[in-house]
């Protein structure tokens, strides 16, 4: 299988070659900077109205985490085109990290868009280091089809917690590699190496919801689901059912492993116990 795999990667190189080789130079990833926005643009139309429902169910209880003042901070990681907006709640405060800076026209038009949301600023940043963000200062966290383009998900994590306020929440919806034993995990890795490129860094075949389950969270729940898209290699997804709360008031938020884990009758990931302090 190994073999069938490699000599399938290595006919789409040949077929692929000027990327390949733009790539080599180091020119590809300013090409792309440029033209992924302009995709995602066009994407996330179709994505929101297959996901809509999905989304509206997964912020549905964001004013929950509203801090004293009643208003909610809410930090949106890999933010995009913003278009998770219109699915938060009205007066919501909205601060905006994203490592392209190409994306900050069509931000402006999503804010324009929802004028529900008081939109705070957007930061130049990859997710692995916001130090451009207070310790405590967010009460939610919000991070949608971002894990699978990260170098480092720990890292993430680790800052999610970071800037989250004690029983903060960290929402997520991210697509992630089928079964091992599918077709579709097949054609994942097959097509893994050219589609990191053309996408931005996307890749198919990662398992984000490990990386999820080793972080330190108070409350942790997923659920996998084969997501309503057009696109076959990229429905299996995974979203938390229950907001993800960290609990401490330590930072940074240590990765934690060997951690039991149990799956419920109704499908759901959840962790045993109740926290444990930071060690």
């Amino acid at each position: 299988m190994a073999l069938i795999i490699f000599t399938l990667r290595l006919a789409i190189g040949i077929l692929l070659f000027p990327m390949f080789l733009l790539n080599l130079l180091g020119l590809w990833n300013r090409i792309c900077k440029k033209w992924f926005p302009y995709f995602l643009r066009r994407f996330t139309v179709m994505y929101n109205e297959q996901m809509g429902g999905k989304k509206r169910e997964l912020f549905s209880n964001l004013p929950e985490f509203a801090g004293p003042s009643g208003k909610l901070s809410l930090l949106e990681v890999g933010c995009g085109t913003g278009a998770n907006f219109k699915f938060y709640p009205a007066g919501c405060r909205v601060t905006c990290i994203d490592p392209n800076p190409n994306f900050e026209k069509f931000l402006i038009k999503s804010v324009a868009e929802n004028r529900h949301l008081q939109f705070e600023r957007f930061v130049v940043a990859a997710g692995e280091n916001m130090q451009q963000v207070a310790d405590g200062s967010m009460d939610v966290v919000v991070c949608t089809l971002v894990l699978c383009s990260v170098q480092n998900p720990e890292q993430i994590l680790q800052e999610v917690c970071r800037v989250l306020r004690p029983g903060g929440a960290f929402y997520f919806l991210e697509h992630v590699a089928a079964e091992s034993s599918t077709w579709n995990y097949f054609w994942q890795q097959v097509l893994d190496p050219a589609w990191y490129l053309l996408f931005d860094g996307c890749n198919l075949t990662r398992q984000s919801w490990k990386a999820l389950e080793r972080a330190r969270f108070s409350k942790l729940e997923l659920q996998h689901l084969q997501a309503p898209l057009p696109v076959e290699l990229a429905r299996r997804h995974t979203f938390v059912v229950i907001p993800t709360a960290c609990g401490s008031d330590l930072s940074p938020c240590k990765m934690e492993t060997g951690k039991e884990r149990k799956m419920s009758s109704d499908n759901q990931w959840s962790a045993d116990g109740e926290e444990s302090p930071l060690s």
